[in-house]
């Protein structure tokens, strides 16, 4: 039998033999390093499943807007670029506590990781709060993956619509009295350990109404809530423009025809009617080129015609440039079919992303907790370094998901 005691780092195995084991090493593990580069490899073996996952959502993406740029240009118009914007600036920072957070752990500064993990929390839970703005004014719009998309140009703010924005607020603030009632307890009962828990994890909740706050502010100065608006002022104007040169003396010299200004050679000069269609000013084209004196007009016409029969069914434009087949070429691209593909891409890719925040988000709680436990010290700083890379590697998608998305038109 021995005769050395156990110390508390020391553990007895199955054999009764003792051995200098610290408490922070599992028992398959023979040393601190070999317990760390396990759990290195570990954590890389599941970011790589990681980007796997995601890259399938990149090449439908891809494929996608190689197929339909128009769709894309088109929806983009809708994304809020300056929350995606606050949003990368939030994750980008949230990087550098996390890498200070690994620092800390390295040298045994206990308050310094708290600090940090604190810190990189709040930041998330701001990520989350614009994500929720931006979100639940795309669902009172109706802008939609493919099955549910109901946006109406006309009316892009339909009355009626369910408060979204509660709805996601409404698990946050339950969590935010949660903590501030166990913060208050433990202050009551004089748990120094609860406390030092509760307050950084009040802070955090806080922030995530901080991120609504700064969300609604950008949100209510966005472009993309004014998309209908212009077009519509667009047509407004042009109309407005168009019965000035109707009600105006400037083309004193010229004889109505079917609805059409026609000027001295014949030519077309203004469509007075505004419901006339193409149909009927090429009908009107056809009539007036029945006029010997309309050789100008005779010769456009005859060209179009032999355009048509070299195209077949494909769009002939002003440049004599055959774009595409006319089954294939929509002219509204805000239909479920289209735009609804663009945002079931859009929330799918963002949304599996916040979902990955939130997983994010129950860990370094548990980091925190362990942090104010004073678990870890120089020889065992692995799972904030772990929790580190798979943070990074959130951040980095979302580099990639701002501008493919956002700003790529």
């Amino acid at each position: 039998m021995s005769t050395i005691e156990a110390g508390p780092e020391t553990a007895h195995n199955a054999d009764g033999h003792d051995h200098d084991h610290p408490s922070f090493l599992a028992h398959h593990f023979d040393t601190p390093e070999q317990q760390f580069d396990s759990g290195k490899l570990g954590i890389w073996l599941f970011l790589v499943t990681e980007i796997l996952f995601f890259s399938g959502m990149f090449c439908a993406y891809a494929i996608f807007r190689m197929l339909r740029p128009d769709v894309f240009e088109g929806c983009s118009q809708f994304l809020n670029t300056k929350l995606g914007a606050i949003n990368t600036g939030v994750l980008l920072f949230s990087s550098l506590t996390m890498a200070w957070a690994v620092r800390c752990s390295q040298v045994e500064d206990n308050k310094g990781l708290v600090g940090m993990l604190s810190a990189t929390l709040s930041c998330a839970m701001i990520f989350l709060g614009v994500k929720a703005i931006e979100y639940s004014h795309k669902w009172e719009m109706g802008l939609l993956p493919a099955g549910l998309f109901v946006y109406d140009p006309a009316n892009p703010h339909p009355p009626g619509q369910p408060n979204y924005l509660g709805y996601i607020c409404a698990p946050f603030a339950l969590i935010l009295v949660g903590v501030v009632i166990w913060l208050i307890y433990s202050i009551v009962t004089a748990n120094k350990f609860q406390v030092a828990i509760a307050k950084p994890l009040t802070v955090v909740c806080l922030c995530f109404f901080v991120g609504v706050g700064l969300g609604t502010v950008l949100e209510s100065g966005g472009s993309e809530s004014h998309v209908g608006e212009d077009h519509a002022g667009d047509t407004h104007a042009a109309t407005d423009e168009g019965h000035d040169h109707a009600d105006g003396e400037s083309h004193d010299t010229g004889e109505e025809i079917a609805g059409v200004m026609v000027g001295p050679s014949g030519d077309p000069l203004l469509i007075v009617d505004n419901d006339l269609d193409v149909k009927d000013e090429s009908a009107v084209r056809q009539r007036l080129a029945t006029d010997a004196t309309n050789s100008g007009l005779q010769s456009e016409i005859e060209a179009r015609q032999r355009q048509s029969s070299v195209a077949g069914t494909s769009i002939v434009t002003e440049d004599s440039e055959i774009e595409g087949a006319i089954e294939k070429v929509e002219n509204e691209v805000l239909t479920a079919r289209q735009a609804g593909v663009f945002f079931s891409i859009y929330y799918c890719m963002t949304g599996i992303h916040a979902i990955h925040i939130l997983a994010g988000i129950g860990v370094l709680v548990w980091l925190l907790v362990r942090a104010v436990r004073h678990d870890f010290n120089r020889q065992y700083f692995g799972p904030v370094d772990y929790v580190g890379l798979y943070w990074h590697l959130v951040d980095l998608i979302w580099i990639y998901l701002f501008p493919l998305l956002y700003l790529i038109r």
